[in-house]
């Protein structure tokens, strides 16, 4: 009996140390996700202000841009996948994972060859663990994203779309990352970036009037300063995205490892007090009966 109390406590010992690491961890999820979420809203007018920008050019403007243009036949297809550097996030990579994979078995069904660029320490052990080849990888950089690695991934995915299926390049771009809704939801998102279709861009105001414009020197060049701008706003974006996400997938989980762990130490209390009890009254039951044993001696 002695045996099992002893037990019980130290299951109770190692709950109790393992919801001041959960706790903790929530608490620094928590204080993470706020930064996180205010450099979304603060490069969103930016976004917006480049995807209005591109929209005014691509709609006041004939010209046959290479960034706009839709291959004839499309051979290889970028899939870039957004995940992150450290796990204790829950679904959050699994699920982003599982999104990339089925858009590129989506994409072999339409007979185009899927080119993985991967973005996180997770997305690159899985596809090493799996033997999956990439094109190319970033990591250490997910928590608290810096302009310079969308910069990176931008200049990487225009070499290989400018370079094009038929010459070691891509045909078409599709990033894949996980988008913040709320602090317990947390959605996959597929977006072909290029061939650009500005409609698809979220913060594009799709139905605005836009006033005559005259371009200097001409609108190719614009188009030409503008796209890649553009690219990059929409990547950096997507790490944003990804990071405010991974915050708050962690706080959830955390959470939700805390609150097993009060129930852990809740029912291992209950056991540990049912088995303290039973050996009280085993110890009176032995007191009781070797004092009848000296009564009847007597």
């Amino acid at each position: 009996m002695g045996a099992q109390l002893r037990v019980y406590k130290q299951k109770i010992s190692s709950a109790q140390t393992t919801k001041k690491i959960t706790k903790a961890m929530e608490l620094i999820a928590a204080s993470r996700i706020q930064k996180a979420m205010a450099r979304v809203r603060a490069s969103s007018p930016f976004s917006r202000a480049v995807t209005s920008a591109v929209s005014a050019v691509a709609t006041h403007s004939n010209i046959d841009h290479p960034l706009t243009r839709e291959r004839e036949v499309v051979r290889r297809s970028a899939v870039v996948i957004f995940s992150s550097d450290r796990g204790l996030a829950g679904a959050f990579n699994s699920q982003i994972l599982r999104e990339g994979l089925e858009l590129a078995q989506l994409l072999r069904d339409e007979g185009r060859e899927p080119v993985f660029y991967l973005v996180g320490r997770k997305a690159v052990g899985y596809f090493q663990f799996r033997r999956i080849a990439s094109a190319a990888e970033w990591t250490g950089d997910t928590d608290t994203p810096q302009f310079s690695t969308a910069e990176e991934i931008a200049a990487a995915l225009l070499d290989a779309f400018a370079l094009g299926g038929d010459n070691g390049g891509v045909d078409e771009i599709h990033l894949v990352y996980n988008r913040f809704v709320s602090m317990m939801t947390q959605s996959p998102e597929t977006v072909r970036l290029l061939p650009l279709a500005v409609v698809e861009a979220e913060d594009s105001a799709s139905h605005a009037v836009y006033p005559l414009y005259e371009f200097e020197p001409d609108a190719e060049t614009v188009l030409d300063a503008l796209l890649p701008v553009y690219i990059q706003s929409r990547v950096f974006n997507a790490l944003l995205q990804s990071s405010a996400a991974k915050h708050a997938a962690t706080q959830k989980a955390m959470k939700a490892a805390s609150d097993n762990a009060d129930k852990l130490i809740t029912d291992y209390t209950r056991l540990r007090n049912n088995a303290r009890q039973a050996e009280i009254t085993q110890q009176i039951a032995e007191i009781v009966g070797g004092a009848d044993a000296l009564s009847s001696g007597k």
